[in-house]
């Protein structure tokens, strides 16, 4: 039996020594973990790029996810790529999903003054 850390273990090890604050150890492992369930536990030292598209697409289109959590996501499973497996993903071509439409509400200067009055 071998002395070296899980993985997950080696993830958090990593984090911490590069100074990462306890909640995006705890979203980056979280992360990770979901790119392993999603693919029935496979080893990410046995997957790559095909795989990493293949879950954030799954993010994107099934998941429906903001731009932002799918990048969360796709920089979780980079960091360990790169610094626990020391492994060069190349360009992921992952469907991006679309950033939101809604904007925001913003009153005029004049529909400002006309609410004000009736503060006290």
């Amino acid at each position: 039996m071998s002395d070296k850390p899980k993985l997950l273990d080696q993830v958090r090890n990593s984090l911490k020594r590069r100074n990462y604050s306890y909640r995006t150890e705890q979203t980056y492992v979280g992360w990770i973990k979901r790119f392993i369930l999603y693919h029935n536990k496979r080893h990410p030292k046995d997957m790559g790029e095909k795989e990493i598209e293949e879950f954030l697409t799954y993010l994107a289109v099934k998941r429906k996810v903001s731009p932002a959590t799918q990048n969360q996501a796709l920089n979780s499973i980079l960091y360990l790529y790169k610094y626990i497996l020391k492994r060069d993903i190349g360009e992921i071509q992952a469907l991006r999903p679309r950033g939101s439409k809604h904007l925001p509400t913003v009153l005029t200067p004049d529909e400002v003054s006309r609410i004000l009055v009736f503060l006290s």
